[in-house]
């Protein structure tokens, strides 16, 4: 029986393009077999279609509910903020956020469709397998998995990203953009964020049933 592949994408930061070419590959690699496919956040923001990208995401989400997992990042929660506390709207439009307000053709936060803010809202921030936690930014090391926040999980770096710290299972995450454009390959994490946004490709880390890290990764070209 062939084993089950697990395929994690990075920060696609409105990069439909890339996210439309890396897709392609996923499905030409999966060749028919049994797969999940872990979207790890930063859907928005920055890009030129945001809208666009939320529109596939949630699509192929809706198309296969029990293998799509589609996690929140920090974009989007500082999103879902501006949209509560208008006094710090100007913070997340300097982030990014005016693209995203471009492509769906609105002028403020609150004018993008519900639904969309609705889905957004209901994004997990974590999912485990048997051998990984995949999360967007990252897990602290000094606490238990059932005290991370959500704040932790969507934001740390400097805590998370300066030691390897064995966890007990592969953490795969993205929200810090590599330096180099290729995924970071620590002894107990992966980064998957290479700033596809910043001209690099988009990425996608494959994992296999047995193993914690990345067995192969797949790229969109350069972005």
């Amino acid at each position: 029986m062939d084993e089950r592949l697990t395929y994690a994408i990075g920060d696609i930061h409105g990069r439909l393009d890339l996210l439309m070419d890396l897709l392609s590959q996923i499905i030409t690699h999966a060749n028919g077999r049994s797969c999940k496919l872990v979207f790890l956040g930063d859907y928005i923001d920055r890009g030129p279609d945001s809208a666009g990208v939320l529109a596939l995401v949630r699509r192929f989400q809706q198309h296969w509910p029990e293998s799509v997992i589609c996690l929140k990042g920090n974009h989007e929660a500082m999103l879902l903020e501006v949209v509560t506390e208008p006094a710090v709207t100007s913070w997340w439009l300097g982030n990014g956020g005016d693209t995203t307000l471009a492509s769906f053709g609105v002028s403020h936060p609150g004018d993008l469709p519900a639904d969309v803010l609705s889905w957004i809202a209901g994004l997990p921030t974590l999912y485990e397998d048997e051998h990984r936690y995949f999360v967007h930014a990252g897990r602290h090391p000094d606490l238990r998995l059932s005290e991370q926040d959500d704040q932790t999980k969507l934001w740390i770096r400097g805590e998370f990203l300066l030691v390897d710290y064995n966890f007990g299972k592969h953490v795969v995450h993205g929200h810090m953009p590599s330096e180099t454009g290729c995924p970071e390959v620590r002894p107990y994490r992966t980064n998957l964020d290479t700033g596809a946004v910043f001209s690099s490709p988009l990425t996608a880390g494959v994992f296999a049933d047995e193993r914690g890290p990345a067995v192969a990764f797949l790229r969109s070209p350069d972005g």
